[in-house]
């Protein structure tokens, strides 16, 4: 399995923010993301391979953490995901899988899913080919998939907004689900690599998040550390 980094930190973001956990980042994306903050593993995927062994041997040894998060890129697309998450759950660890819910869950094991659907604000420019521009909007938003991991695990919404629309986007696709997702497990999360960007769009986003019932996700691991590999 190509294993672009894997570390421990604290979880900056949803419902355990504040754990220490350790992160092992999958390397590679069947998204594009125009605003992601770990290209190393999603547009230019890049890294180490690691066998199950080895990547369960660099858990362990942070004996005292007990929480694994399984990241990327996206995990789900990586060969032998599921193998790794049953072994590391057999091993009494608590998994947390950030994923783009664009692939099913097939069974795996997970503690808690930390979906991100992409909205609109996603799109990739033109930096990339057509041919990924169009793949990116065909997949960013799978319902059907989406509806797989809520029936089958505790899940959270994480949703990556830059301004005040994106939120009446969001809520549109929440609709088609069909499911009842309590307003406490959506987070909104504001789109910035900065410390800066995020005092500016903290500015309007707290409010909107008092006002219709969801949680702000604040990036924890950016006022901590920055915008870094490794934290």
């Amino acid at each position: 399995m190509l294993i672009s980094e894997l570390f421990h930190s604290l979880q900056g973001e949803g419902e355990l923010a504040g754990v220490p956990s350790v992160f092992v980042r999958t390397s590679g994306c069947n998204l594009r993301c125009n605003w992601c903050d770990t290209p190393y593993a999603s547009w230019n995927p890049e890294g180490k391979p690691r066998t199950i062994e080895q990547i369960v041997a660099a858990v362990q040894d942070h004996p005292l953490t007990r929480h694994v998060v399984l990241t990327g890129g996206e995990p789900m697309i990586a060969p032998e995901i599921r193998e790794l998450a049953t072994e590391l759950k057999l091993l009494g660890y608590h998994i947390t899988i950030e994923t783009a819910a664009t692939v099913a869950p097939g069974g795996i094991a997970c503690d808690l899913a930390s979906l991100s659907p992409k909205l609109l604000n996603s799109a990739p420019d033109d930096r990339l080919s057509l041919s990924w521009r169009r793949k990116h909007e065909s997949l960013r938003w799978q319902p059907a998939v989406v509806r797989e991991w809520v029936d089958a695990h505790d899940c959270q919404f994480k949703f990556v907004v830059t301004k005040p629309e994106d939120v009446d986007e969001l809520e549109g696709m929440l609709a088609t689900l069909d499911r009842e997702i309590p307003r406490h497990r959506i987070h909104l999360m504001p789109e910035g690599v900065t410390r800066g960007t995020l005092r500016e769009r903290a500015a309007w986003l707290p409010e909107l998040c008092l006002r219709r019932g969801y949680r702000y996700a604040h990036r924890l691991h950016i006022t901590l550390f920055g915008n870094k590999r490794g934290t």
